[in-house]
């Protein structure tokens, strides 16, 4: 049977966490924070888990700390994940594929990301102040984003939606939930041609996902032990099919316990 201690953690600025009290905070300093909170827990070595921005920060934990971390989960790869091709080195046709995919998603799709990035405080004003509009903006991603087939309540309960909504108004925490992509932005992970991350990898691929690179990108990088195809959900993995998602967790970490 399995046992396992569960950490969730708030990112600093969502849900029930405080924003950060000064800039310069992003998935790397995140990724200290829960080394620190891990370790005083009385945790010496922990595993990470993390789809959407907390796929970015369980990589840099990786990264920064691979001595503490036993493995990594990830049900998304962070758009920031970007190999170094060594001199001479060309992607594969499946990397170029991707890449191709990740450039029209971006033209198509990535107009919020590109704000959020770039203009935050601006953002921040307009849907700080119109409920309706923080309804709209979060509302437009679910639907887009799951596989909900356009039927966004086939998938998601109008209380669910309702209360991530009321989540990011009621916290005040607009602001700080949208600087963190600019903080990245400026902190991507690229990582240098030689760079290996040594705990072991695996990733959920839902269907409806965004996209994402293709394994050997990945692998370019990081040990990846296991990859599933999973067959339904998509980027709110965790809202959608929290069942599936657990049990690729338990499957992944069962023999690095």
């Amino acid at each position: 049977m399995d046992a396992f201690d569960v950490v969730v953690p708030s990112l600093p600025g969502y849900g029930f966490s405080s924003a950060p009290l000064e800039p310069g905070v992003g998935s790397r300093d995140i990724a200290d924070l829960w080394q620190e909170l891990m370790t005083s827990l009385g945790y010496e070595r922990f595993g990470a888990q993390g789809g959407d921005i907390g796929s970015g920060v369980s990589t840099w934990l990786a990264r920064l700390f691979p001595d503490k971390v036993l493995g990594v989960h990830l049900n998304y790869v962070s758009a920031g994940f970007r190999p170094t091709l060594a001199d001479g080195e060309d992607p594969t046709e499946e990397e170029r594929a991707y890449q191709m995919s990740a450039a029209s998603w971006a033209a198509t799709e990535g107009a919020y990301s590109a704000m959020h990035s770039t203009k935050p405080q601006t953002l921040a004003f307009a849907l700080s102040d119109s409920p309706v509009g923080l309804a709209a903006w979060i509302s437009e991603k679910f639907r887009a984003w799951t596989d909900c087939d356009g039927d966004l309540e086939s998938v998601l309960s109008l209380d669910t939606i309702l209360t991530d909504i009321s989540l990011y108004w009621f916290s005040g925490n607009l602001n700080a939930s949208l600087r963190l992509y600019k903080e990245n932005r400026l902190d991507p992970l690229i990582f240098a041609p030689d760079e290996r991350l040594t705990p072991p990898f695996g990733i959920a691929h839902f269907p409806k996902e965004l996209s994402i690179p293709p394994r050997s990108w990945v692998e370019r990088v990081a040990n990846v032990t296991r990859w599933s195809e999973v067959p339904a959900g998509g980027h709110f993995a965790a809202l959608e099919q929290p069942d599936l998602l657990a049990n690729e967790i338990r499957e992944f970490f069962r023999p690095l316990r």
